[in-house]
């Protein structure tokens, strides 16, 4: 039988602690953070090998409870080392977050409150702070009123939430017709949603950017009108309001006006670049954001909120509802009355904590004018960098200042390729993060190696910029110490079935085209088992611009001329390959639409690759990579 328990029985709680324990614990706690955050010694970023880790974190949990000042102390010496800090003044690789003291207390309350914020019922008080800061962000970014949104933990989140909505607002359920587009530029959370939301690969056009990496207008035009030519149905536009690679925003209020015009749903991407609206510089490069049916928006950027906090704000706040809204009979009584808002009815948490107490408790103790100000000042950082750039003769300014991010490079030799400058910058990166000085990332604009310096932290000064440049200025590097140059990793589907039947091609007919000429017997015979052949007439087309598919062609017999904005542009022959920007992978299995039409001049004997194989080729064979790659260069 069962032991019965005394309901008048007097226990205390396992886990409780008493009122004394808890404050002598919040001060050892808030020392050790303190300490911290003001040790001007730690540097940027310290790395630690897998090995190392295990042995300095017992995996095993104890049993016994340890001494609290133990557990600090072992946090402070054997784990939080052993990280970025993304508020250290050097730091300017990826996105640099410098986060506020009071946003931070903001967080501890929350956690300690374990505030629920999903229901009005269960936190009036909070919900009331997330509306009030919803309503700062609709302000600042023009919104009218009637618009709403809700609090997530990224943009990644909010771009979700934002084509789930606009999904839901214009299509209701998933259809094979419908088409998103988006720049070469936009963000790879847009690729991630777009996969999770179940539109596969040609359902998604990824636009070749301009020269200042922006989104083509034209082109953006005319990818819709084919896709309603061919039946197909443009629901969604995905523009940028400051691109991660360079900052750029795209041009808002020419394609806020296309897409009125052609009923399609526009979302601004402002994850990056949405809060310098808080500047009157920053406002005048967002202009056009606010006819936005949807803006995503991250406060743990240029609001300096610590993670994780981002926003979505959309236009006609029904639309959010609609698409979010479930009420079962488990929730009944939390349902709303009159002005109540339930925020997990607005998006995909039920369970979610208050992230609106950080923010307002920042903005409360600072003032708004401090942020501005904030902001001011890393625009006139990254204004300070292009001009000590451009005085220096060993670098190269690669993309001007735009919200806080510029692009640049050491310059190399005269007789040194691509390759080698890509190469030498490329171990440069490497070197500096090895200084302890800080830290920078890389990307690459139009097929060629930069360096990307992000000024975002509200604690960095000139001195710092200069620091870091100077050190890339001056630096030597030994040509046998140079790195192989960092390429974006290639992510694709790993295809491991072959074609049934026999091989439409010889190994020696693989071989004998030149993008091939690396690859060993065994490689040969691989490709040769992918490949299929097609044969096109003379006078028709192989591809044409925007069509969604995206295989990759080599000429085997015939030639092919390549026509862009109704210019040839190009004659191709046997050897010739083309369809290599369409093929390489965007993002989670995404790839650029095409961009220009090329037909056949004579009768055409072609060898396709599906683009899976092709990024699969590359990953394994250096020089085909290094050959697509080249030419991407040279072609875009």
């Amino acid at each position: 039988m069962a032991e019965t328990i005394d309901p008048d029985a007097s226990a205390e709680s396992s886990l409780a602690l008493d009122p004394q324990a808890m404050r002598v614990m919040g001060h050892r706690m808030i020392d050790a953070l303190v300490d911290m955050v003001c040790d001007p010694s730690t540097p940027a970023l310290r790395r630690a090998a897998p090995d190392e880790m295990r042995a300095r974190v017992d995996p095993l949990p104890p049993a016994q409870g340890r001494d609290f000042d133990d557990v600090v102390d072992h946090l402070r010496s054997d784990v939080l080392p052993y990280m970025s800090r993304l508020d250290h003044p050097g730091y300017f690789a990826f996105i640099p977050a410098c986060g506020t003291w009071p946003g931070a207390l903001g967080d501890l309350m929350a956690s300690a409150l374990n505030i629920y914020a999903g229901s009005w019922m269960e936190a009036a008080g909070p919900s009331q702070i997330e509306l009030v800061v919803l309503d700062w962000f609709k302000q600042w970014i023009g919104y009218p009123g009637e618009a709403a949104g809700v609090l997530v933990s990224g943009g990644s989140a909010a771009n979700i939430t934002a084509l789930a909505c606009a999904r839901e607002a214009l299509l209701g359920a998933m259809s094979d017709r419908a088409v998103i587009y988006v720049s070469d530029q936009g963000h790879s959370s847009i690729a991630r949603a777009a996969r999770l939301l179940g539109f596969r690969s040609d359902q998604v056009r990824v636009l070749e950017s301009d020269r200042d990496q922006r989104m083509r207008v034209d082109a953006l035009g005319a990818a819709i009108q084919a896709d309603a030519g061919a039946g197909r149905q443009p629901l969604l536009v995905v523009a940028a309001a400051g691109s991660t690679n360079t900052g750029a925003v795209d041009p808002l209020g020419a394609i806020a006006a296309l897409c009125r015009e052609r009923g399609l749903w526009l979302h601004v991407d402002g994850a990056y670049g949405a809060f310098a609206a808080l500047s009157e510089r920053g406002r005048a490069e967002l202009a056009g954001i606010e006819l936005a049916d949807s803006v995503t928006l991250d406060p743990h950027k240029w609001l300096y909120q610590p993670f994780e906090c981002g926003a979505l704000l959309v236009r006609d706040g029904a639309h959010l509802r609609r698409a979010f809204e479930i009420v079962p009979t488990y929730l009944q009584d939390a349902a709303v009355e009159g002005g109540e808002v339930n925020f997990c009815d607005l998006g995909l948490q039920l369970s979610r904590g208050s992230r609106a107490l950080k923010i307002w408790m920042s903005i409360q103790c600072f003032g708004l004018d401090a942020f501005r100000t904030a902001v001011d000042r890393c625009l006139d950082l990254a204004e300070h960098a292009r001009d000590h750039v451009e005085r220096r003769p060993a670098l190269e300014l690669m993309s001007p200042p735009r919200l806080g991010i510029i692009c640049f490079r050491r310059r190399g030799g005269e007789r040194e390729t691509e390759d080698d400058i890509a190469a030498l910058n490329a171990t440069l990166v490497a070197e500096f993060e090895a200084t302890g000085l800080g830290l920078v990332s890389s990307t690459r604009l139009r097929g060629r190696y930069a360096i990307r310096l992000c000024v975002m932290n509200h604690s960095s000064t000139a001195a710092d910029v200069e620091r870091v440049l100077d050190w890339f200025a001056s630096a030597r590097v030994p040509a046998q110490r140079r790195a192989a140059a960092a390429r974006s990793p290639i992510r694709h589907a790993d295809v491991r079935a072959g074609w049934l039947g026999e091989p439409q091609f010889s190994r020696d007919e693989v071989a004998a085209a030149p993008i091939f000429t690396s690859l060993d017997d065994a490689q040969l015979d691989t490709v040769a088992g992918w490949a299929r052949e097609q044969r096109i007439a003379a006078g028709d087309e192989v591809i044409r611009a925007w069509d969604a598919a995206r295989d990759f062609y080599v000429i085997v017999d015939g030639t092919a001329t390549v026509d862009r904005d109704g210019e040839i542009v190009a004659a191709l022959g046997p050897g010739d390959f083309f369809g290599e920007m369409a093929a390489l992978d965007w993002g989670a299995g995404y790839g650029h639409a095409r961009s220009a039409t090329v037909r056949a001049t004579s009768e055409l004997r072609l060898l396709a690759l599906s683009p899976s194989h092709l990024n699969r080729l590359m990953a394994t064979d250096q020089t085909v990579a290094d050959r697509i790659h080249r030419t991407v260069r040279e072609r875009s």
